[in-house]
């Protein structure tokens, strides 16, 4: 089988761009690389010039047929293969400029992986992983039957709150689409075909593949059935350095939060426009609880604040990512981008599509806005095209096109 778990080519190189510039030649570690298809890919084009890919499994079948592919594509002289536990790597502190693992992290668990596998990236270095996760808050009896016994599923926002927690820098997130399933799935839903319609003595005759073949059966009845509950997300994530200051855990606001926002909406626009605007908000019906977010410092009081709320597009349904404020004594130091990414992944578990927001151009593109007109959406007063910006959640619902709406309580 060409993957192990589900991937696309597509969503290598995005997570790939996500990375930001790479050293002329990376070095780039694979963990987990089944038979290569993402180390084949990184080999040639991470970096100005490719990388130097160190690709790690313990199944020697794949590393032989990795090194075979490396020598059909020109490429064995990038490629080295070590057959080594994840969970004991056998590298020097530093060794990499790129940590990379689709759909592995699960074998020693994400947290763990979070915590062993950072020792090894050079200074400015960055971690790649996906990992699958619960993509609704109350997932049914089903898919946690088939779920909890094997791997504890969480969601987005609990990630995204262990990485901070874990000294990492959040610099992107994508949710893998579904055709990034059917990649996995569709070769294996073949095999599980072939082996039952060949009635040979082999396959009929041993218990270990015949509970084997059971297994894969279930897991594709069970994505049939529950898919919509669960996918696989991938995280771009830098170690925090002294020059980034302390990690900044994210989370919803609370009633005892209501004050400390107010305060610091003050403090960062020096007028009471933004803090009065958040508190007719939180009065109208454009308010959805959960998507206010503050970013807490390390003494527990709140250093940034987010907000969310309903707006439409052409009469479609969309929300508008405004105000977000950080105290002018944290600016600059990743607060406030902590706590937009956590605020904009709940949106994207609550199943909301489309985020506008009128900004600086320089700065949300980070967070994956474009500008709006790409969509043919545009405010209903005069901005410069490139301060008027979009970030669609979920690709499979249709981009509506048209002029903003916004709540009351925007004055527009």
């Amino acid at each position: 089988m060409p993957r192990q778990a589900p991937g696309s080519d597509a969503s290598t190189r995005h997570l790939l761009s996500l990375c930001g510039p790479l050293p002329e030649r990376p070095r780039v570690l694979d963990l987990g690389c089944g038979p290569g298809r993402s180390a084949l890919l990184l080999a040639a084009e991470a970096g100005p010039h490719g990388a130097e890919v160190t690709a790690v499994d313990l199944h020697d079948g794949f590393l032989e047929e990795l090194r075979a592919a490396a020598v059909a594509r020109g490429l064995a002289g990038r490629v080295r293969t070590v057959s080594a536990d994840m969970g004991e790597l056998p590298f020097e502190d530093g060794s990499f400029d790129l940590v990379w693992a689709e759909g592995s992290a699960y074998v020693i668990g994400f947290d763990t992986a979070l915590a062993r596998w950072k020792r090894l990236l050079a200074p400015g270095g960055t971690l790649v992983l996906t990992e699958c996760e619960w993509t609704v808050e109350e997932p049914s009896a089903g898919a946690r039957a088939f779920w909890d016994p094997q791997y504890a599923l969480r969601t987005t926002a609990r990630n995204l709150a262990a990485a901070q927690a874990a000294g990492y820098r959040v610099a992107g997130v994508h949710r893998l689409p579904d055709s990034d399933w059917a990649e996995y799935y569709g070769p294996l839903a073949e095999r599980v075909r072939a082996r039952a319609g060949s009635g040979s003595p082999a396959t009929a005759g041993s218990p270990a593949r015949e509970a084997a073949v059971a297994a894969t059966r279930e897991e594709l009845d069970v994505r049939d059935h529950h898919g919509h509950e669960y996918g696989y997300t991938g995280y771009v994530l830098r170690p925090v350095t002294a020059g980034d200051g302390p990690a900044w855990p994210a989370r919803p606001e609370t009633a005892a939060d209501t004050a400390a926002v107010r305060d610091v909406n003050l403090a960062a626009f020096g007028t009471p426009l933004e803090a009065d605007l958040v508190d007719a908000l939180r009065a109208d019906d454009a308010w959805v609880p959960g998507l206010s977010y503050v970013a807490e410092g390390p003494d527990g009081s709140v250093a940034a604040h987010a907000l969310l709320t309903v707006c439409a597009v052409d009469g479609a349904r969309a929300l508008a990512l405004a105000p977000v404020a950080a105290d002018p004594a944290l600016q600059r130091s990743g607060a406030g981008s902590s706590v937009v990414r956590a605020l904009l992944a709940a949106a994207r578990e609550r199943g909301e599509s489309l985020v506008l927001v009128l900004g600086h151009p320089e700065y949300y593109p980070r967070f994956g806005f474009v500008p709006a007109s790409q969509f043919g959406i545009r405010a209903p007063f005069e901005v410069p095209d490139e301060a008027m910006m979009a970030l669609v959640l979920d690709d499979s619902v249709p981009v509506p096109a048209g002029t903003i709406s916004y709540p009351a309580p925007f004055g527009v």
